[in-house]
C-alpha cells in the first residue's frame, strides 16, 4: 500500500537529540571525553570572564564547535554556523538545543584571542593527556619531533617593501625580495620561505609537534616564524619542557633536518638523548656517531618516528589548517593546537577500545 505524501512535517517532535544520534556513532566517545575535560577546566574558564555583565556564549560550546570544524574539515566558521543551524548532530555535540539560536560567526573572531591569551588550548591538551584513562597510554621517556610548513592566508602580491606598503605589489618579478626588506601587508607575521632547493617560495608559518612513541599521541605543539633554524629551536624548547616535567632522561627521534652539531650538543646538555637520523651528505659529516647508533634503542626510535609520520600524517592536518583562513601567529597557533587536540580525541577512544 502506498503511503500518503505529506509536504508539511509535524510541528512538534518528541524525539530528543540524544535519541537521534546512533548509539555506535564515533562522536559519542569523543563527546564524553571532551565533556570530562571541560569539567576539569571549569576554574580555567572562570578566570577568563567577568562575574557581572551580559552572559556570553559558553567557551565549552565555542571549543566544541571549533573541534567539529577540525573533524569535518569545514572550510570557514561562517559555513560552520550555517551547518550548526540545521545539522542536529552538530547541535548535539555542541550542547545546543534543537530549537536553540545559533551565534554569529564573528563570535569566534572575538573570543579566539581571549582563549589564546588564557592559554586554553594548551591547558585543554594538558588536561586531556592527564585524564585517568589516557595517562597509562603515554610513554614517559620516548618521543619524536617533526615540523611542517603551514601556508599563510596571504598572496605574493601582498609581500611588499616595508617602506612602500601602500603599493599594489604587482611588479615583483625579477626583483629580489627578502624578509629583511619586505613584509606582507595582509599578514605581517608570515615569512617568505622555501622548503628545499628547487621548491617554490611561499608565505608561511612553521608548525612543530612532539609525539610520544607508545600510542603515537601528540603531547606538545608550537607555531613559529618560518626560517632555517626554527625547527631545531622549537624542538629544543618543547623537549626541555617535557624533560623537566618527567624529571628523567628522555629520547628524541628526529629526521635529518635536525642533524647539526649545535642542536645535538644542546639536547645532550638538557638531558635529552638525541636519536637524530644521520645526514651523511652534510658538509663535515653527521653529528651523530657510534656512541648513539650502536644502541638498539636508536633504531627503534627511528622506526617509531617513521610510523608516527604515517599515522599522524601532516598532509591530513593541512586541509583544515589551510581552510581556517586566519592571520597572525596567535590565531594560526590556536588552529594548529585544535588540530592536534582533534587528532588525539579521535585516536584516544580507538586506543581505549583496543582498535587504535
Amino acid at each position: 500500500m502506498r503511503g500518503n505524501f505529506e509536504d508539511q512535517s509535524d510541528m512538534f517532535s518528541y524525539m530528543t537529540l540524544e535519541e537521534r544520534v546512533p548509539t555506535g556513532h564515533p562522536l559519542r566517545n569523543v563527546r564524553e571525553l571532551t565533556r570530562e575535560v571541560f569539567r576539569a577546566m571549569d576554574k580555567d574558564f572562570r578566570k577568563l570572564y567577568a562575574h557581572e555583565g551580559r552572559p556570553s556564549i559558553p567557551p565549552e560550546q565555542l571549543l566544541s564547535a571549533l573541534l567539529l570544524q577540525v573533524f569535518y574539515g569545514v572550510r570557514s566558521e561562517r559555513l560552520l554556523m550555517e551547518q550548526m543551524d540545521y545539522n542536529l548532530l552538530f547541535r548535539w555535540f555542541v550542547g545546543l538545543a534543537a530549537d536553540g539560536k545559533t551565534w554569529d560567526a564573528t563570535t569566534f573572531t572575538k573570543n579566539r584571542e581571549r582563549l589564546q591569551e588564557g592559554d586554553i588550548f594548551n591547558r585543554f591538551m594538558d588536561r586531556l593527556l592527564n585524564h585517568e584513562s589516557v595517562k597509562p597510554l603515554l610513554s614517559d621517556e620516548h618521543f619524536s619531533v617533526d615540523g611542517t610548513l603551514i601556508e599563510a592566508w596571504a598572496s605574493h602580491k601582498s609581500f611588499k617593501p616595508k617602506d612602500d606598503q601602500a603599493g599594489d605589489g604587482r611588479n615583483f618579478h625579477d626583483r629580489k625580495r627578502k624578509n629583511d626588506t619586505h613584509q606582507s601587508a595582509t599578514d605581517p607575521d608570515s615569512r617568505l620561505y622555501r622548503k628545499a632547493e628547487g621548491k617554490e617560495s611561499k608565505l608561511c608559518y612553521m608548525g612543530h609537534a612532539v609525539m610520544e612513541n607508545r600510542s603515537k599521541l601528540a603531547v606538545a605543539g608550537l607555531i613559529t616564524h618560518a626560517d632555517g633554524k626554527a625547527e631545531r629551536v622549537a624542538s629544543l624548547k618543547m623537549l626541555k619542557k617535557i624533560a623537566r616535567k618527567k624529571k628523567r632522561r628522555i629520547t628524541a627521534g628526529e629526521d635529518k633536518a635536525y642533524d647539526t652539531r649545535d642542536h645535538v650538543a644542546d639536547l645532550r646538555a638538557a638531558g635529552i638523548t638525541p636519536h637524530v637520523a644521520q645526514n651523511t651528505g652534510r658538509n663535515g659529516g653527521s653529528a651523530i656517531d657510534d656512541r648513539t647508533t650502536r644502541h638498539r634503542g636508536y633504531g627503534m626510535s627511528q622506526t617509531c618516528r617513521k610510523m608516527i609520520e604515517c599515522v599522524f600524517g601532516w598532509g591530513k592536518q593541512h586541509g583544515t589548517m589551510r581552510k581556517a583562513k586566519v592571520r597572525g601567529v596567535a590565531n594560526v597557533a590556536s588552529v594548529f593546537m585544535l588540530n592536534l587536540i582533534g587528532y588525539n580525541l579521535v585516536r584516544i577512544p580507538k586506543l581505549l577500545a583496543g582498535t587504535g
